[in-house]
């Protein structure tokens, strides 16, 4: 990882501010949900400056940690009553329109191949398809909260099929990674996810597109 080019990680780190914004934006400026989230992603990149998400040997694996929390989090928001009402006030457009930063990491994803610290089964010239999530998205935002010609029902089967894409990625990034029970990637594995910046991925902007899609759905599927 020392050999890896410097601008990889720039693109990473733009793109995390970016869906930091989106997302901040997307809940009305919410303090605690820019507060927590700041603290989360601070954390995780002093945790993984001292290494400790290189040890992959031992069971569950720490990569756990990462990905876990915020999806508890998620879901502890939609059980709650509080956390419904909060994310009944979201901004729908925001969160369709937060889904362009999935192009610049399916970029990055294929700079990481090719500096060989993932597999090329992790990106689009594997089976990696969500970059067409990123691509769609501002065509989803302009033909549906602009032009308003796309349909209720094409927008929930587009959030659905995006969130198939995604649990296609992480679960392919996941068996790709050196654990006990690795199953793809062995003449490369996938270990850039345990470094930073990239350990940004699955603990922030993984949970931030999943929550996106979460809240879409609720929100078309209630709508009267």
């Amino acid at each position: 990882m020392e050999n890896l080019p410097v601008y990889i990680s720039i693109v990473f780190i733009l793109t995390t501010l970016l869906t930091l914004l989106l997302l901040y934006k997307a809940t009305n400026y919410s303090k605690p949900v820019i507060v927590i989230t700041l603290i989360w992603l601070a954390i995780q990149a002093i945790i993984s400056l001292t290494g400790f998400y290189t040890v992959t040997s031992v069971m569950p694996p720490r990569f756990g940690l990462l990905l876990i929390p915020p999806i508890i989090f998620i879901v502890m928001m939609f059980f709650m009553r509080r956390g419904r009402l909060a994310i009944d006030g979201f901004n729908p457009k925001l969160l369709t329109l937060l889904h362009i930063v999935r192009i610049p990491v399916e970029l990055c994803l294929y700079w990481l191949f090719l500096n060989k610290t993932v597999p090329g089964i992790m990106t689009f010239e594997g089976r990696n398809f969500d970059i067409i999530c990123g691509i769609t998205a501002p065509l989803v935002y302009y033909f549906r909260y602009v032009k308003n010609t796309l349909g209720r029902t094409a927008l929930i089967a587009w959030n659905i099929v995006c969130l198939l894409l995604l649990a296609n990625i992480v679960v392919t990034a996941l068996l790709s990674a050196p654990f006990p029970f690795q199953k793809f990637g062995f003449d490369q594995p996938n270990i850039a996810l345990f470094y930073f910046p990239f350990i940004w991925l699955p603990c922030f902007i993984v949970p931030a597109v999943f929550f996106a899609h979460l809240v879409s759905l609720r929100k078309l599927i209630t709508a009267k």
